[in-house]
């Protein structure tokens, strides 16, 4: 009856909302399970590597809770068992089951050590360094963004590990969507975090970074934005890109710091 539920639930998830959510990841060409929330009707839980998270209707967060535990991982997020195995220099894509091209922002990367088993620290206790970031590239009105070419790349968003020293760590990929950010509380963040084991001989360690209830305020220009306007610029969100980030070459997947 578990699995019926499910696979019953899982269907209806397009009809509840046009939303997404990260539902698989890959790294190094092997593909694990993200978070899915029909998964909390199974009987047990299966491990993901994606974290838990209270989206069933594949909802986001608003800029009123910015400042509160939800937006760290999600509406009680919660790591969920598993890890992808990477080392540095590995590629991770972050596969969406879906995204719509009306919901238009910028796409960003945080990464945060769990000193430990990740299953273990508290959502609101991770320190979280920017590795990349990408948002507005040319036009107004609402002009050409980054999740564009999320889209055109069968809603599927890479990143380059960086040179970590091994250890266990959070990422947290993340979309801003700006469709209805014209108005105040308008803003929908859709934070998706992801356990990793970086193996391998990578010497960098995290420092100075903050904890997520810290990133955005419902009044950053980035976050109080009217996206159907003629505008020539775009103020992106949160902390700086640190010198962690690898900047890519191909379009989709660029840092502005």
């Amino acid at each position: 009856m578990h699995s019926l539920t499910t696979a019953a639930l899982v269907a209806l998830l397009p009809l509840v909302s046009a939303h997404g959510h990260v539902d698989k990841v890959i790294a190094d060409g092997v593909t694990y399970q993200g978070w899915n929330a029909a998964l909390k009707y199974n009987n047990p839980i299966p491990a993901t590597v994606g974290w838990q998270a209270d989206n069933l209707d594949n909802g986001f967060v608003t800029p009123d809770r910015f400042g509160t535990v939800d937006i760290v991982c999600h509406k009680l997020g919660k790591s969920n068992g598993a890890y992808v195995p990477v080392k540095p220099g590995s590629k991770v894509t972050f596969k969406w089951d879906t995204w719509p091209v009306s919901h238009a922002g910028p796409v960003q990367e945080y990464i945060a050590a769990c000193n430990g088993d990740c299953g273990a620290v508290k959502p609101e206790s991770l320190l979280w360094t920017k590795i990349q970031s990408g948002a507005w590239k040319s036009g107004n009105n609402p002009g050409a963004w980054v999740t564009d070419d999320l889209v055109k790349n069968n809603f599927s968003w890479d990143l380059t590990i960086p040179n970590l020293a091994p250890g266990n760590y959070v990422i947290r990929h993340e979309i801003i969507a700006l469709h209805a950010a014209g108005q105040p509380n308008g803003a929908q963040a859709y934070p998706q975090c992801v356990n990793f084991k970086v193996e391998g001989s990578g010497t960098t360690t995290l420092s100075g970074g903050v904890p997520a209830t810290s990133f955005y305020k419902a009044t950053d220009p980035g976050i109080l934005f009217n996206l159907f306007t003629k505008f020539d610029g775009y103020t992106v969100p949160g902390p700086a890109v640190t010198k962690l980030a690898k900047r890519e070459e191909r379009g989709h997947a660029r840092d502005f710091a």
